[in-house]
Order: C-alpha cells, then structure tokens, then sequence
C-alpha cells in the first residue's frame, strides 16, 4: 500500500482486532501506546489513561487478561516496572502488518466476522474486508 492509503482500512482492522480479543477502544488505545514503552512504571500507565474513558480498572483487566506482565517487582522504594506481553506484542505487529497492506483472513476459523450467524455491524465489516483484500491483491498487481 501506498504511504497515503496506510490508515485507509484502519476502522476494519481495529473492529476486527477488538472483536478477536475482546478489547474495548481504550484498552487498544493503550496497548498502542505502550509499544514502544520497553518498561512502564503504573505511573506513566496513568499518564496516558487519563486521556481514555475513565476505568478505574483498566491497568489490572489489561494485566490479568495477559497483556501486560510484570517486569520487575516492586522492591522497598523502588517502584515496579512492566512490559508488554508476547501476547500484546504479537497483536500489535498483527495490526501494523494488516496496515502495511497484508490481506485479513477471511475464513470463519480465523475471522469471527465470516461465521454464518453475525450481526450486521459484523456482516457490513466483513464485506469491507473483502474490498480491502480486493483492493490489496489489486495494488500488489501495480494497478
């Protein structure tokens, strides 16, 4: 894809990831934030959430649900660190490749939003994925 068409399909690949691993805005939102963070303190976690929805519970969801682990224990004065997951790490590449331009899956074990019983906001999304695919295979072609 083209440097201009890089968040074209953004809104599909962010429904797609939040319906896969049951993410909620913010919590993505803070994800990408904290991908370049090698280690986090709480308080620089709290920085960026105060711009998101307020959820008192936010850092420990995101922790127990396995998305941030603890790097180093907290020790006398010295405060705990964290990082990402593996898990959240390989989310997140996830969704850089599909905005460089890899095609979504489309096949209803690997996509939710492919499954014969879908809402429709599902059902508008995933025909959005196949035009983005469509749209993908035609720049690979140079047209």
């Amino acid at each position: 894809m083209a440097v201009d068409d890089y968040l074209k399909y953004w809104k599909v690949i962010r429904y797609f990831v939040k319906a896969k691993y049951n993410l909620t805005q913010a919590e993505l939102d803070m994800l990408l934030f904290l991908r370049t963070e090698k280690y986090f303190s709480k308080d620089r976690f709290s920085d960026y959430d105060k711009l998101l929805s307020w959820n008192v519970n936010r850092f420990d969801k995101l922790k127990r649900d396995g998305w941030i682990e603890v790097f180093r224990k907290r020790s006398g004065q010295t405060k705990a660190l964290y990082q990402l997951s593996y898990k959240a790490q390989r989310v997140l590449t996830y969704i850089y490749e599909k905005l460089r331009g890899e095609p979504m899956p489309t096949s209803p074990t690997k996509n939710s939003l492919f499954k014969k019983n879908v809402s429709f906001s599902d059902k508008r999304h995933r025909d959005m994925i196949k035009e983005m695919n469509a749209f993908i295979k035609q720049k690979r072609l140079g047209g």
